[in-house]
């Protein structure tokens, strides 16, 4: 297997290559747009906040913490799995795990989110910004693992935050509303902004490349916030870096997932970055997605979280509701149009499982 390595000067020695089984699963196969035995289901967020036994082995350890501890990451991550019997497992971690390891100062605070000690906001700010290397990120190579001989032939989904989201929280500092600071710099100063996210991609390429070498089947790229955007400038300002990170880990062959919040508008530019298979948030009909998406690629999604909130009967309506608007497509991946709530009930997710298997099984 040859991977490039243009981005990162990485070597895919020693990469873990996935069983017969794990490639026959629902997730890989509807990923390539093959025949499935059933519409595969997995929920972002789905190892964490939701789930009673999370918190308890959670309990006193901090969120980076727990990300760095190869045995909790493995635990944390299976729980989902043995308690919804989901398709996939998602590695459980955070998106700025790999700006911690390089360096950057910063912390995940309870109830707001990642907040960075020094924004980056002028060039010498990039100075931050070094490469990042499997030693780096050694825990993830162990976690992983740990997991992928769990997990027999279930996939296990890598992830990673892509170069635009990791920027606006870099230069914001922390979560924002209306990402002042961030477009203030991509347009008033677009050299800037191109080499912050150019050196981004590099970073998040390597730490995908990782994930893949040391066991993950599919990875997905969270650009969460990307939706603050216009197509245009989505176009010119961000779709190069995502572009090089897709592009980057191509010839490993596993399944790369596009998926952004409030990205109706930018789903034909998510395809076109390179993504196999793009994300689609609760605000477009899945048949409508795939209209603007264009030909050869798999869709997911797009359930809405809230509506987990609701009835059991209700729950199933607009579950079918999604797979009736999927009927049509060349590829579908259940999931929700975002992330699980911290206070879902999780029976509710298992039912759903079920269900989604229940009405799709051939």
């Amino acid at each position: 297997m040859s991977a490039n390595t243009e981005a990162t000067g990485q070597q895919p020695s020693a990469t873990y290559e996935p069983t017969k089984a794990t490639q026959n699963s629902a997730l890989l196969k509807a990923c390539r747009r093959e025949p499935v035995p059933h519409t595969p289901v997995w929920f972002m967020r789905q190892a964490g906040r939701s789930l009673p036994e999370y918190h308890k082995v959670r309990e006193g350890i901090a969120m980076l913490d727990s990300c760095m501890r190869p045995d909790l990451v493995a635990e944390i991550t299976m729980q989902p799995v043995r308690r919804h019997d989901v398709d996939a497992a998602i590695y459980f971690s955070d998106i700025v795990v790999p700006l911690k390891a390089i360096g950057i100062d910063l912390d995940i605070k309870p109830g707001v989110g990642p907040v960075i000690a020094n924004p980056i906001r002028s060039r010498a700010d990039l100075a931050q910004l070094r490469d990042l290397t499997p030693e780096d990120v050694w825990y993830v190579t162990e976690a992983m693992g740990l997991l992928t001989a769990e997990l027999g032939e279930k996939p296990l989904i890598g992830f990673a935050g892509a170069p635009f989201t990791l920027a606006s929280y870099l230069v914001e500092g922390g979560p924002s509303r209306n990402h002042e600071h961030t477009k203030a710099l991509m347009y008033g100063d677009p050299q800037l902004w191109a080499d912050l996210l150019d050196r981004l991609a590099e970073i998040t390429s390597a730490f995908l490349k990782v994930q893949i070498e040391a066991g993950a089947s599919a990875v997905q790229l969270f650009d969460s916030w990307v939706g603050a955007l216009a197509p245009a400038d989505y176009r010119r300002s961000v779709m190069p870096a995502s572009e090089k990170v897709f592009q980057a880990v191509a010839d490993y062959g596993v399944p790369r997932i596009h998926f952004g919040v409030g990205t109706g508008e930018l789903l034909g530019l998510m395809g076109e970055a390179g993504a196999d298979v793009v994300g689609v948030d609760w605000r477009v009909p899945l048949d409508e997605a795939a209209r603007r998406v264009g030909p050869g690629k798999a869709l997911q999604g797009n359930f809405d979280p809230a509506i987990l909130f609701s009835t059991p009967e209700a729950v199933e309506t607009k579950a079918r509701e999604v797979l009736d608007a999927a009927a049509g497509l060349e590829g579908h991946v259940f999931n929700l149009g975002h992330g699980v709530p911290p206070n879902t009930d999780p029976d509710a997710l298992t039912r759903l499982v079920e269900y989604v298997h229940t009405q799709t099984a051939k």
